[in-house]
Formats: C-alpha cells, structure tokens, sequence
C-alpha cells in the first residue's frame, strides 16, 4: 500500500477531500498530515478523520530532519501539498524527487511564484483581463509552482467575477480532481 503524507498550512478542506477519497482505496492512504500552524483547523481535521498530525517550525523544517524522519519512519511514498505556502527544503526533495506534487490555484506558468497563493492569484488574474483561469497540479521543485505540471484544469472568467466568485470556481476544479490526479499518481509510482 502506498502511503500519502499531505503537508497543509490552513483550514484543510482540500486535505479533508483527498483524506476522505483514500479512506476505501485498497491502493493507497493518507496515512500523516503535517503542519506548520499550531492553531490551523487541518489539524482538528486530521484528528476527526483519525489521521496522525505532526506540527512543526520553520527551525525544524529547514534546519533539522525531524521531518524526513518521520516520513520514513512511517514509510511515506508520495508527499501532497494543499495549501501549504512554505518552499520545501533541499533534503526532502533529494528523498522524494519527484515524488512531491502540489495544487496551484491558476494555469501556471502565469500568476505563480513567491506571494502568488489564495486571493492574490485570484485578484490577480481577474486585473490581468484573463478569460479562463483554473488549477495546476504539478510536480515540486526548488522554486515556487515552476514544476512540470502534471495536470491542468480551466474555468471562464466572467467579467462580473469577483475574487471570491473566481475562488469558488477554482475550489470546485480542486475538489473535483485533485484526489483522482494524486490515486492516478501514486498508482503510477514503483511499489
């Protein structure tokens, strides 16, 4: 079975979705979500769904191995990104190379990078007079949202939109195939 440790900064309905989407895959499951929040609601999530949670620091993130010791000492295959905004440190990207993806709310290569996160995208591309906007599933590198994308969704922009009226939109696409592109990913991998 593959194991899937999704890392979340906020609220956590994307990590609540795929969570639920793995609980009867035979395949693959969520089996740690880690946060950088001690107060971000994902954890009430994880601990509703029965799923373990680790909080940590940026000291601990990017100056010790605190985290790449608890993905393999719970034998983690895939690492997801839902929301979460800090830039993955060097030695979990040289454990997971290619196997860290994130969800990006627009059709990057435009609107991404450092800042470029929840309604700044959003305000963002309805200022740039853009017609479609959407998600971008993708692979994680060292710079921010520049990872081959693995996947694309769109959805129009309409001139009335409003940056929460194009956040809704854009949640829908997430919900609606961020879980089914992650199983078709870990499905993929080696056993």
């Amino acid at each position: 079975m593959k194991k899937i440790a999704i890392f979340a900064s906020g609220s956590g309905s994307n990590a609540e979705n795929i969570i639920r989407f793995f609980e009867n895959d035979p395949r693959n499951r969520v089996s740690l979500v880690l946060c950088n929040k001690p107060d971000a609601y994902v954890l009430e999530r994880a601990k509703r769904l029965g799923v373990p949670a680790l909080v940590f620091n940026r000291e601990q993130f990017y100056h010790s191995d605190l985290i790449l010791d608890r993905l393999k000492a719970e034998a983690v295959d895939l690492i997801v990104l839902a929301g979460f905004l800090w830039k993955v440190p060097a030695n979990l990207l040289a454990a997971y190379p290619d196997r860290i993806i994130n969800i990006h709310p627009a059709l990057l290569p435009k609107f991404g990078g450092k800042g470029m996160y929840g309604e700044h995208v959003h305000e963002a591309v309805i200022a740039a007079g853009e017609k479609e906007s959407g998600i971008t599933i993708h692979h994680v590198n060292d710079r921010y949202d520049e990872g081959a994308a693995i996947f694309q969704a769109t959805c129009p922009v309409l001139p009335d939109d409003t940056p929460d009226t194009l956040a809704a939109k854009v949640h829908a696409l997430e919900y609606a195939h961020f879980p089914r592109v992650i199983k078709e990913f870990a499905d993929s991998l080696p056993e």
